[in-house]
């Protein structure tokens, strides 16, 4: 079994639910890496999936497992599947990225962090997080045609029987 799978197994049920106990494990460990990462401004994390789990006491899933939750923002994304202990990894921080991500995943425990203002200052916080916010928003592009309305294209047809006949 590969460590994502072990990742997998251990952290979802088989019918896709969350393993509360291992979550209530995993996020401290995450929140104490992440914070490490941000405190001191860390723009690359590299070495054997084995040497950081030792790095930051956890077990090697857990660090596929973080793998697995900044790997969007990485390029190219890590093939989650090939990750072993003896696996060399190098991830690059992109923290305009990885703030926008915590957001959109909506782990406030992790973009509240206060060590993010040691990167930014509390209006560009706040930017990013309405930048993120407002690209997942839908806009409502106008009043709705009915179907026995006039065609916008002009034709004088009813919309039914013209541009909205499909």
């Amino acid at each position: 079994m590969t460590l994502y799978e072990q990742w997998l197994s251990s952290a979802y049920y088989r019918n896709g639910r969350n393993n509360e106990a291992l979550w209530n494990d995993y996020i401290p460990r995450e929140q104490k890496i992440y914070e490490d990462i941000i405190e001191n401004k860390k723009t690359e994390i590299k070495g054997t999936i084995k040497e950081l789990a030792k790095q930051y006491d956890v077990p090697a899933p857990y660090i596929v497992g973080f793998i697995d939750g900044l790997n969007e923002t990485q390029e190219p994304q890590f093939e989650l599947e090939k990750l072993e202990e003896d696996t060399e990894v190098v991830i690059k921080i992109d923290f305009e990225k990885l703030f926008k991500k915590m957001v959109e995943y909506k782990a406030d425990h992790l973009y509240s962090l206060p060590h993010w203002e040691n990167v930014y200052s509390q209006e560009d916080l706040t930017r990013l997080y309405k930048e993120q916010k407002k690209s997942t928003t839908v806009v409502n592009q106008g009043p709705k045609i009915g179907r026995n309305d006039p065609c916008p294209c002009g034709s004088g047809k009813k919309y039914k029987k013209c541009c909205g006949a499909n």
